[in-house]
């Protein structure tokens, strides 16, 4: 059901204006086609954040092993826990390269995302077309009411100081029996420039996040730690502050593929349920239950 987000009313169908208090999002992005809903932070983010990152961050995302093995571990996940799942909102979907994956895999699947950034959605929209439907919006307000079978998050959390209001928020946008898979990077001893340009304001302690999924209304079904293997190198690089985060996250080919290698092995172990101790992400997935 949609929810406005000035009267609180609730109603079905495909319409974004109230029919109540006739609220309705502006549009925005290019040719506006993207439903705004949260204008003033979309502004005053652009500030915050370098928006030739999402150029550069396209183009690299499909050549990358970070990227391309979570892929991976999200779609085994999903089809682990939620096989049955008809509808999927991703909740920062940035440049949509994880919400492709999922469709390519779940084609029936009905999908959509959302970002903070209609420069973010641009690229989403050349990825996927028609497929998903796009929505610039703010994580702590989400215009949704049992709305969606399963929605994801995959290092978004990390950007946002109020995490625990957005996991309620997921909650609320979730049907009954609905569930989430989430991702955030890990272990505060990692902290570097890396996250600072990223604009993280944390990286959580291991049991952090799935304290706070309990807390929110959730019940726990995985949690893990991921890039296990990979740990001491992730340590020595981010110490030696020589490489930018892009070049971490697209290595020379050669590096590319043994480090995508290596996570292959991680995530063949996760889908066989085997946690892993400690790691540069945590990834979990949970079901939504009643307070």
């Amino acid at each position: 059901m949609r929810l406005c987000l000035k009267c609180s009313h609730l109603w079905s169908g495909g319409l974004l204006t109230c029919p109540q208090c006739s609220y309705a999002p502006s549009y925005g992005g290019e040719n506006n086609v993207f439903p705004i809903f949260s204008e003033e932070f979309e502004n005053e983010g652009k500030q915050f954040f370098d928006k030739t990152a999402y150029q550069r961050l396209f183009e690299s995302e499909d050549k990358s092993f970070w990227f391309q093995a979570r892929n991976k571990l999200v779609v085994a996940l999903i089809k682990k826990y939620f096989p049955k799942v008809n509808s999927l909102f991703e909740m920062g979907c940035g440049t949509g390269f994880v919400l492709a994956n999922i469709k390519k895999h779940f084609p029936a699947m009905q999908v959509s995302g959302a970002d903070i950034y209609a420069e973010s959605l641009s690229f989403a929209k050349q990825r996927l077309g028609d497929k998903a439907e796009l929505y610039q919006m703010d994580g702590r307000q989400i215009p949704f009411f049992e709305e969606f079978d399963l929605i994801c998050a995959f290092d978004v959390l990390e950007h946002i100081q109020e995490d625990e209001v957005v996991l309620l928020q997921m909650h609320k946008a979730l049907k009954p029996g609905g569930g989430v898979v989430l991702a955030v990077p890990q272990h505060p001893s990692l902290w570097s420039e890396t996250d600072e340009m990223a604009c993280h304001v944390r990286r959580y302690k291991t049991n952090e996040l799935q304290d706070k999924v309990k807390r929110a209304g959730f019940e726990l079904l995985f949690s893990s730690s991921f890039v296990s293997m990979l740990m001491p190198l992730m340590w020595s690089v981010r110490r030696a502050r020589k490489t930018s985060a892009t070049t971490q996250l697209a290595p020379p080919l050669f590096l590319n593929k043994l480090l995508y290698l290596v996570l292959r092995i991680e995530v063949a172990l996760l889908r066989m349920g085997i946690r892993l101790p400690f790691g540069g992400s945590r990834i979990i997935v949970a079901r939504k239950v009643s307070f």
